[in-house]
């Protein structure tokens, strides 16, 4: 029995819960978890249907992205998980989806605007969006470049991966974060939400404007913080 079958177990269900949700079909979508004192992470492998995934298929990797337990190829999309792990060091888990209406927004480049009060009760920002790939960055070492294009937005607009937990790819999709693998898999589900949300309020009213800054800060800090005190 695998020492690290807790971890499996974890990232099983998590990866589990994307089909529950309905966040991605067939194949589509992947989460990690990864246990931080031993620097190993837990992944979907590749190509296998969730109908058919088991705990014990989760494959286990280290941060350099060597196979240390599986069968299995791990996820396509290892390379960028555990660059991010190395330099968001409080995360736990991370996910990777093909949800439509944020592949939607990834996909017309276009950041998640922060329209009302539930996306304030999960951001103070708009959800960002990276910037198109390079044709070098594209041919190149694909995964990991994915990974950097997180990590420069995060950068340039001066984000703290604690407090916005989820991002999109241009062209791409969404990925997410969390303290462990379930969180990841919730704020996946979330920035579906809102992906949702921002697409029909602006089918409604196209000029319709960011949230005012006092209600963003009201229903964001009443949820997170010390002086929190709102649960949903």
């Amino acid at each position: 029995m695998s020492k690290y079958k807790s971890l499996k177990e974890a990232a099983y269900e998590a990866n589990m819960e994307i089909q529950r949700q309905k966040l991605a079909i067939y194949t589509f979508g992947n989460v990690s978890a990864i246990d931080r004192a031993a620097g190993v992470v837990a992944i979907k492998p590749s190509g296998v249907p969730y109908s058919d995934l088991r705990p014990e298929d989760m494959v286990l990797v280290d941060l350099e992205n060597k196979v240390l337990e599986g069968s299995k190829r791990p996820s396509s999309d290892t390379k960028t998980h555990t660059l991010l792990y190395r330099h968001f060091s409080g995360i736990g888990g991370v996910c990777h989806t093909h949800s439509t209406y944020a592949v939607a927004w990834a996909q017309a480049v276009r950041a998640i605007p922060n329209l009302g009060t539930t996306h304030a009760d999960h951001l103070v920002t708009a959800v960002p969006v990276t910037a198109v790939m390079t044709d070098e960055m594209i041919l190149g070492d694909y995964e990991h470049e994915t990974g950097n294009q997180i990590l420069d937005v995060f950068r340039k607009e001066n984000l703290s991966p604690d407090e916005v937990e989820m991002v999109l790819v241009a062209c791409h999709g969404p990925f997410s974060w969390g303290k462990d693998a379930a969180k990841a898999v919730y704020n996946a589900t979330v920035l579906e939400e809102l992906a949702k949300m921002a697409y029909l309020t602006l089918q409604i009213n196209p000029l319709a404007a960011s949230i005012k800054q006092t209600l963003v800060d009201k229903h964001y800090f009443r949820k997170h913080g010390s002086d929190a005190y709102y649960g949903q």
